[in-house]
């Protein structure tokens, strides 16, 4: 349902929407119950993104800034999400806020955030789109953080300066690259890519 809504449905329009979903005798919801429903969610998500994160150690950020464009509104919103790792690899989303695009400023609000929520240890290593403010925010709140471009956003970037015709086997040979489990295995792929 929440779906639903995000989609532009509005309340007093979901008896509807879940009746051509689910069947003309499904039972429908009223636009209070849809109303009830919205302010759960939202005490969900203020419960969530209050939480304590002091009691795990997370070694990994994944940093990005999501675009999406919400319900009816004609503006595009960015909304900025890290996710954690542990050392066992274990993921959790830790911070998911609408920003300001990809601003520093966003980014320092949220990552101050979850120092202020018990993540005081820095993380050995951030991974992130390279034209966004999250390295100098980063920087500012967790220096000693080693930093790493996103080989997704790595992977599109190269691949829009080749011809199409070669895009599928360049991104087959780029992905060898980047999934490579040791140093020398990565290099070999690098020699492959750039001689292909």
């Amino acid at each position: 349902m929440p779906w639903l809504y995000l989609k532009g449905i509005f309340t007093g329009d979901f008896s509807e929407a879940l009746a051509a979903l689910l069947g003309a005798d499904a039972p429908g919801l009223s636009a209070t119950t849809i109303t009830r429903l919205k302010a759960d969610w939202w005490d969900d998500y203020n419960r969530w993104s209050k939480r304590d994160l002091s009691a795990r150690r997370y070694v990994y950020f994944w940093a990005d800034g999501v675009y999406f464009t919400p319900r009816m509104d004609e503006d595009r919103q960015c909304m900025l999400v890290i996710i954690g790792a542990d050392e066992w690899g274990n993921k959790d989303v830790l911070g998911l806020i609408d920003g300001f695009r990809e601003s520093t400023q966003s980014w320092r609000e949220l990552l101050w955030d979850l120092k202020r929520r018990g993540l005081e240890a820095a993380p050995e290593l951030a991974v992130g789109y390279g034209a966004m403010g999250f390295w100098a925010a980063l920087h500012e709140v967790y220096g000693k953080t080693r930093v790493q471009r996103c080989w997704v956003h790595k992977t599109a970037n190269v691949l829009n300066a080749l011809p199409r015709s070669v895009q599928p086997k360049a991104k087959a040979h780029l992905k060898d690259i980047w999934m490579a489990e040791t140093k020398a295995e990565a290099n070999a792929a690098f020699d492959f890519f750039i001689e292909a």
